[in-house]
């Protein structure tokens, strides 16, 4: 490698939105991100299941199938 090109790895610290702070290494000296593993709605499993509710029933309306129907298969 060659010397006096390579820029400085040392450690950093990492700060989210929620408070939660870490240490990392990189280039930076201070990263802020917005979500962290302890905030982030995926880890927390505090997803919103709003979006995903009544996607089959969408689905059955949108192509006329009825209760009925399903039953007999």
């Amino acid at each position: 490698m060659k010397t006096g090109i390579h820029p400085e790895y040392k450690n950093a610290k990492v700060v989210c939105a929620c408070g939660e702070t870490f240490e990392v290494r990189s280039t930076e000296d201070t990263i802020n991100v917005e979500v962290c593993s302890k905030c982030h709605p995926f880890y927390t499993n505090k997803q919103s299941r709003k979006s995903h509710t009544g996607r089959v029933d969408q689905f059955n309306r949108k192509y006329g199938f009825t209760q009925e129907e399903n039953k007999e298969n």
